[in-house]
């Protein structure tokens, strides 16, 4: 076996081109699968870097005595992603089995009174901020089951509430460091405080729902049409029957759940403050539910997202023997010499380029491809502060344009399919989510363009 890595350490040559070509080729063979849906996207991140390491050790691209210990390198930087994963999952499992999560919505629900003009607004407000406190995936479930229920209770067209779950959610995700996946990747690897999201990105997570909000409430205004008086009282009446309490098995259980979420959430705040990792916080929410609830721990076990989790792993092995080739720092070079080594030029092409690419393959491996891309830039001379923040917003609102961009989209248009036999398709999708991914592009260049003129971006710890 050829080393290299080593060679080309030892004579400063140009990385090799064949590990590239091949190992790159893995990758791309990677993505395809995953946007296209021919192979589970778990399954399709384990063989992608199966594949890839075979081949880097074939090549010598690892280098070292023992190279195969390089792909536990790659696993061991992103532990701490994993941990959040983990311990969230088991805090939301345990407060969702509570009836905290129904008896919130539906209590914000019916201050609407089923009033089509408030009821759009307020499912898009509950999922945003469902999402920022209980990540992604879970915020999502609970808000597309509640959708439903609510609608053919009131014989609606779920079609615009739905959407409305599926993309707002994408807006929620960016509000904190742990609200959504590519969030919490990159925040890890720019190892961004957690109270600077509120600062920074939890105002573009804002502005971003409202711009959505009223794209769908536009493409949608015949759903959402107004309501005669007797209408409005009828709807009223119907939602006045709602229980909140009705998935509510024991209240002190409730509170005690509702109490430790709060308390993990505040955690999650001070996490720095007290020399802590995200990771230690989530586990400590979890371990704390399993022992006031008396939830059964194999069963909260069980709740945890393990496909996503043997997705990550497999999508950090491919990625990081994808970077040991060169290929992304050649990458990098492009976008910085296409910039000329300018701030604005660079947010100009990445967001864009995040946002598309996203939308057609899924912003979890495309954030995880552009953290390398990124740090090299920022080694090349760049200012790190808002190329980090431009990937944070191009990723979360970059699964927003088609139907499976994001996890959010993929639950809430499985569930309407799944539980009211309405498919929406690729072209009312696009039609929808292309106009709301345009606009959020021009918002998310605008702003970052804002907080360099008026130099608001704090600096990150060194």
């Amino acid at each position: 076996m050829v080393d290299t890595t080593a060679a080309q350490a030892a004579t400063g040559a140009a990385p090799a081109v064949l590990p590239m070509v091949l190992i790159g080729g893995v990758l791309v063979a990677t993505f395809f699968l995953i946007a296209t849906e021919r192979l589970h996207k778990t399954l399709a991140a384990v063989l992608g870097a199966v594949t890839a390491v075979a081949l880097a050790l074939v090549l010598g691209v690892y280098g070292g005595e023992r190279p195969y210990l390089r792909v536990h390198e790659f696993i061991e930087h992103d532990l701490g992603v994993i941990g959040v994963i983990v311990g969230t999952s088991i805090v939301v499992a345990i407060a969702a089995d509570s009836g905290l999560f129904h008896f919130m919505a539906v209590r914000i629900v019916k201050l609407t009174k089923g009033d089509p003009r408030k009821l759009l607004p307020a499912i898009m407000a509950v999922t945003v901020g469902f999402v920022t406190f209980l990540t992604i995936a879970p915020g999502v479930l609970i808000m597309a089951s509640l959708v439903l229920v609510i609608t053919k209770a009131l014989d609606d067209d779920p079609r615009p509430y739905i959407v409305a779950v599926a993309i707002g959610a994408n807006s929620g995700a960016l509000m904190t460091f742990a609200s959504g996946i590519p969030t919490l990747m990159i925040g890890t690897s720019a190892n961004i405080p957690y109270v600077q999201f509120l600062m920074v990105s939890a105002p573009l997570a804002i502005l971003s729902a409202v711009l959505a909000f009223f794209v769908i409430k536009f493409f949608y205004r015949r759903s959402l049409g107004g309501a005669d008086p007797a209408q409005l009282a009828a709807r009223a009446e119907k939602v006045a029957g709602f229980d909140e309490w009705a998935l509510v098995k024991d209240r002190s259980l409730f509170y005690r759940t509702s109490a430790i979420l709060v308390l993990t959430i505040i955690g999650f705040a001070l996490a720095q403050t007290l020399n802590v990792g995200l990771d230690y916080i989530a586990f400590c929410g979890g371990v704390a539910a399993l022992l006031f609830s008396g939830f059964p721990p194999e069963k909260a076990i069980a709740k945890v997202k393990w496909p996503i989790i043997l997705f990550f792993i497999g999508l950090f092995v491919l990625i990081g023997t994808v970077q040991a080739t060169g290929l992304l720092t050649l990458l990098a070079g492009g976008i910085y010499d296409l910039a000329g080594g300018q701030m604005m030029p660079a947010i100009a092409l990445i967001t864009p380029f995040v946002f598309v690419t996203a939308g057609i393959v899924d912003n979890i491996p495309v954030a995880a491809t552009m953290i390398p891309v990124v740090n090299t830039m920022i080694d090349r001379g760049m200012e790190a502060e808002p190329l980090w923040w431009t990937l944070i917003a191009a990723c979360n609102l970059g699964g927003n344009p088609t139907p499976v961009g994001s996890i959010a989209a993929v639950i809430a248009l499985h569930a309407l399919e799944k539980e009211r036999g309405i498919r929406i398709g690729w072209g009312e999708y696009l039609k929808v989510g292309g106009t709301v991914t345009i606009l959020q592009i021009f918002l998310v260049v605008a702003y970052m363009y804002a907080f360099l003129v008026f130099d608001l971006l704090p600096a990150l710890p060194q």
